[in-house]
């Protein structure tokens, strides 16, 4: 279904994509030296620099990018949804139902190491597990969401299940680290979150989930205009509410679950996005929504090019970089709407 002709309210998103631009160029420039346009230049003139960029630092670039948008995505559609400006795409269990999902892969892993004296399968083998659990074990976490609430009637009844899946995962997957120590490193590489395995299978599988959610999402706005009515009034608009919500849970949580199974747990970026966005002034959430995305892309982008530049040769987690950044903006925001 074609877009409409861009009204001036969706004007906000073209300066968030000439950033963009800007930061997928800067990205391709940051390397395990830090960030270097001449290096980056001279590299492009030779073979095996050639190579570094497009086969390295380009996949990564355009990943994190990728990331960062479904996780804005999913950041506006879950604060529109559940009309809660602090709702963040990881609210409905699928941020430990990814992580118990990893947890298994592990442990497994490590008990085959223990009993045969290596590790079953191959990297590129063992690659595909992490990534397909996780994306299975986060989607797990919002099933077993939908079931204990009965289905996505009640916004109440499904945040409090989301909270208690969330609690009980969580708790599954640290007995299980317990049971099997070795896995307790690889889970917390997952929770700080990293764009380093970034390769092209793994973009194109972020723009495969991009492309599914964004029409979705975009295509029932107007019934997230609609909930800022509150449930009452958007059923006196003549919409079903029940059903309607039922289908932007399940685009926001294959929007999360996509994003965490390549990339791990980012925090704040998906609350942020949103956020941002509306500095620029009230906005419906057709426009806001890719908006959002745009600028998640280009928040989480930005923290992975300080992640590689900051301290290089060494690399922060880039999930540490967004939290610190995130947190420390919301706090900000926090205290400067308590002084007006």
């Amino acid at each position: 279904m074609p877009f409409p002709d861009m009204p001036p309210r969706y004007l906000v998103s073209w300066p968030i994509c000439a950033v963009g631009v800007l930061l997928l160029l800067a990205g391709l420039a940051a390397g395990s030296e830090g960030w270097s346009p001449e290096e980056a230049w001279h590299l492009a003139f030779s073979a095996d620099g050639a190579w570094v960029i497009a086969e390295i630092r380009a996949p990564r670039t355009v990943g994190a990018w990728l990331v960062g948008a479904l996780l804005g995505l999913a950041g506006a559609c879950a604060q529109g949804l559940f009309r809660n400006p602090l709702a963040d795409p990881y609210l409905l269990g699928s941020a430990s139902g990814a992580s118990l999902g990893v947890v298994l892969v592990l442990g497994v892993s490590a008990s085959q190491a223990h009993a045969f004296g290596g590790l079953g399968g191959t990297d590129a083998l063992m690659r595909m597990g992490l990534v397909g659990m996780a994306f299975a074990g986060a989607l797990l976490g919002v099933g077993l969401t939908l079931v204990l609430a009965h289905g996505a009637q009640h916004t109440s009844r499904l945040l409090l299940s989301g909270v208690i899946v969330g609690v009980v995962l969580g708790a599954v997957s640290d007995v299980l680290t317990t049971a099997v120590p070795e896995a307790l490193r690889g889970k917390q590489a997952f929770l700080l979150g990293s764009t380093g395995f970034l390769g092209w299978d793994g973009c194109a599988v972020l723009a495969t989930g991009l492309l599914l959610t964004v029409p979705v999402i975009w295509r029932l706005s107007r019934t997230l205009d609609a909930l800022t009515l509150g449930e009452d009034g958007a059923r006196s608009l003549g919409l079903s509410i029940g059903r309607l919500r039922l289908v932007l849970v399940g685009a926001l949580s294959l929007a999360t679950a996509v994003a965490v199974s390549q990339a791990g747990l980012i925090a704040f970026v998906g609350l942020a996005s949103p956020h941002l966005v509306r500095r620029f002034g009230p906005i419906a959430h057709g426009p806001l929504v890719l908006a959002s995305a745009a600028m998640g892309g280009n928040l989480l982008l930005a923290a992975d090019v300080l992640a590689r530049s900051v301290l290089a040769p060494r690399e922060l987690p880039v999930g540490v970089l967004t939290a610190v950044l995130g947190g420390g903006y919301l706090l900000w925001l926090l205290r400067r709407r308590r002084w007006a």
